[in-house]
């Protein structure tokens, strides 16, 4: 019984009184009224770094050592700091000249030997060392 009481109760509260009307009709002054809707917007002006920019680029990320073939070294004993690697991408064919000290994504040249390349290679905030070595060759009897 309690929930029919409450249903008819329900219906009572929903239903105006008989002596009350309701108001349908539009008013004539807000037709011409035009609703205007409010956005908010962020733009970002801070000094420093964007925090809505990705960390990682693709060109950062290139090469890697495992895509990189020694060519050919062209040494200077008397002058190391001339001498000069030749590294070949194996993904996309590219051509690489290095020199100590110059940067290839999160490679960097560390040292030139006669035979290989030695770069510091860093990855999520530690560095490694890692060297490439030219292909044996065999001697021609």
């Amino acid at each position: 019984m309690r929930t029919s009481n409450l249903l008819v109760i329900g219906i009572l509260t929903a239903v105006p009184a008989a002596g009350q009307t309701r108001d349908t009709t539009a008013r004539p002054d807000s037709a011409s009224q035009s609703i205007e809707l409010v956005r908010e917007v962020f733009s970002y002006e801070g000094a420093g770094r964007d925090p809505f920019v990705s960390l990682l680029k693709s060109g950062d990320v290139r090469p890697l050592i495992s895509d990189l073939k020694l060519v050919t070294i062209v040494y200077d004993a008397r002058y190391p700091a001339r001498s000069v690697a030749v590294l070949r991408d194996i993904t996309n064919g590219k051509r690489y000249r290095a020199r100590v000290g110059e940067v290839f994504g999160r490679l960097r040249v560390t040292q030139i030997r006669p035979r290989e390349v030695v770069f510091t290679v860093q990855e999520y905030g530690y560095e490694r060392q890692q060297t490439l070595s030219l292909a044996k060759q065999e001697e021609t009897p």
